[in-house]
């Protein structure tokens, strides 16, 4: 399995713009970290995601989108796994 997240998580760095991806596990544990994403903030990537997901409970879990003047994090939960890519602003 973990050669499966490398993989995926190789195939993430690769999209144009994107400098960090990090995969965490329903407890905070960091299962992956690449770029600018740091191992620290996996826990705090995690209950953004679990807080977001009580406005709603009855629906699939959102996205969330934190945004600066040139910076974006998208944190997504699949099931008990949470991933949270970071963004350069930038042309197309």
């Amino acid at each position: 399995m973990e050669k499966e997240l490398d993989k995926v998580v190789e195939e993430i760095m690769s999209t144009p713009n994107v400098n960090g991806c990090l995969v965490a596990d329903h407890q905070g544990l960091c299962l992956a970290s690449k770029g600018s994403a740091h191992v620290d903030s996996a826990g705090i990537i995690v209950a953004i995601s679990e807080q977001a997901c009580k406005i709603q409970p009855n629906l699939k879990p959102p996205t969330v989108c934190l945004e600066t003047d040139n910076k974006i994090c998208l944190i997504q939960r699949h099931g008990t796994i949470t991933g949270a890519i970071f963004k350069q602003k930038g042309a197309a």
